[in-house]
């Protein structure tokens, strides 16, 4: 199988790709898979591949300056008990961009990479609905 195919691949421009790098695999289970600072690095966890194209790397170069910015995308990561993980992230120094918001599906936080990329933490409401006990 090839890169293509075994993984779901998400570029993110950053401006620091150490320190997207070191944020990844520090505090969201990404494993680095191959390192080419300060221009690009290529982390992954499960199929998701994330690739972190600093400023020097032909990824930003071919983006258009006015779309080289963080914007309102972001990737979706699942979990079985947010609020542990929330806790976790928390006591590691992150910090929140919003309070945990609930809905029909689930409940989710939003966490901003160092360039300010956008992580959705996710986690499903029980099968059947809602899910009563949480918030």
């Amino acid at each position: 199988m090839t890169t293509h195919d075994e993984y779901v691949s998400v570029r993110y421009l950053v401006d620091d790709v150490q320190a997207a790098t070191d944020f990844y695999t520090t505090h969201l289970g990404f494993t680095l898979r191959f390192s080419a600072a300060p221009a690009f690095a290529d982390v992954v966890r499960g199929r998701l591949r994330l690739l972190l194209s600093g400023p020097a790397s032909s990824g930003a170069r071919a983006t258009p300056k006015e779309a080289a910015v963080a914007g309102g995308n972001r990737i979706h990561l699942t979990y079985d008990d947010l609020d542990a993980e929330i806790a976790r992230l928390r006591s590691a120094g992150l910090s929140f961009l919003t309070e945990v918001v609930s809905g029909p599906g689930g409940h989710q936080i939003l966490l901003a990479d160092p360039a300010g990329n956008l992580v959705e933490l996710f986690q499903p409401a029980a099968p059947g609905g809602h899910d009563q006990a949480r918030r």
